[in-house]
């Protein structure tokens, strides 16, 4: 069995904690400490959301294919097709153009969208 230093539990360890913050900060400087904490912790779970749900969003757009694509021409126009590429008339190295084009520049406007 492991034994605690002093004997102290995990509730006592609390109430120490407590005791030495007010003795170090006095009890006027605690409400202020407290909320820069609370503040501190607020912020972090902001910025958590918010880096979950670019995470979310990125992973939201899924291109459904239903059994195998019978050549590189179907893939091409699969993929234009979720871009919003307009596939008639093209050749295949028009659409890997466009499709390279379209997902460069949604990267280029989730940066923006971040600065």
């Amino acid at each position: 069995m492991i034994e605690h230093p002093l004997n102290i539990l995990g509730g006592e360890w609390l109430i120490i904690i407590f005791v030495a913050l007010v003795l170090f900060l006095g009890s006027g400087q605690l409400p202020g400490a407290a909320r820069k904490l609370g503040q501190a912790v607020a912020e972090f779970n902001k910025a958590k959301e918010d880096v979950q749900n670019q995470i979310n969003q990125s992973y939201s757009k899924n291109i459904e294919i239903y059994g195998p694509v019978e050549n590189e021409r179907r893939k091409k126009e699969i993929i234009a097709n979720s871009l919003g590429i307009n596939v008639e008339g093209k050749t295949d190295q028009e659409l890997e153009k466009l499709i390279e084009e379209k997902i460069g520049q949604k990267k280029f406007d989730e940066t923006e969208r971040q600065n």
